[in-house]
């Protein structure tokens, strides 16, 4: 199989290739591109919506050109690549996979998130799954955790990320999301036998290529 990733984060491209990796995917069966350009131009807004669909259709086209499905690794291109209808493989948005999976995993389900300005959308995107399940949602903002990842502090950031995980499963959760794939490592450093889920897992599972929990 072979997979094709949209980055817009360049640390997100060892996240996914080392989940690949503990799927048993080789190297050569994966294509990574990081495009921080596309997140910037829809973030500041200085291009036209056309233009930046535009772009991002024909870069995941590109991708989609030699690989059996493309990973959008990026939420806020998300509802973006949800409109390209042309492409003959899977687009699969990693954090919707990580949605499905979690709504599917427990009743109790608590969503980590580093950046506030991300929390309402993940609340939305994450309730939308729960519904047809009947499961809570409650999404935490992990204080400070993107102004060290900002920083480069790698280490403390993903301990505090471990850390909120094991409150969240202490104060009742039975699953534990961390909305962004960076925060995946956190997961070793997480105590005891419950792990969260991340969306690099869940992509590469919603891909047919991953472990699927």
């Amino acid at each position: 199989m072979r997979i094709s990733f949209l980055h817009t984060i360049e640390s997100n491209q060892a996240v996914f290739a080392n989940a690949a990796a503990q799927a048993g995917l080789s190297a050569t069966q994966l294509r990574h591109i990081v495009r921080s350009d596309l997140r910037k131009a829809v973030d500041e807004g200085k291009m036209s919506d056309d233009e930046i669909h535009d772009q991002i259709r024909r870069t995941v086209g590109d991708l989609a050109s030699t690989a059996d499905a493309v990973i959008v690794t990026c939420a806020t291109l998300g509802p973006i690549v949800e409109d390209i209808a042309e492409i003959a493989v899977p687009i699969i948005r990693a954090d919707v996979a990580l949605a499905e999976a979690a709504s599917r995993g427990g009743r109790n389900i608590v969503v980590l998130c580093a950046v506030e300005s991300t929390v309402e959308a993940n609340r939305t995107l994450f309730g939308h799954y729960a519904a047809a399940t009947g499961a809570r949602i409650t999404v935490r903002l992990v204080p400070g955790v993107w102004a060290s990842f900002q920083n480069g502090d790698i280490e403390a950031c993903l301990q505090a990320c471990a850390q909120a995980t094991q409150d969240a499963y202490e104060q009742g959760a039975d699953v534990v999301a961390l909305a962004h794939p960076w925060m995946a490592a956190a997961a070793s450093l997480v105590q005891g036998a419950r792990k969260p889920m991340d969306g690099a897992r869940a992509a590469l599972c919603a891909a047919g290529a991953g472990l699927c929990v």
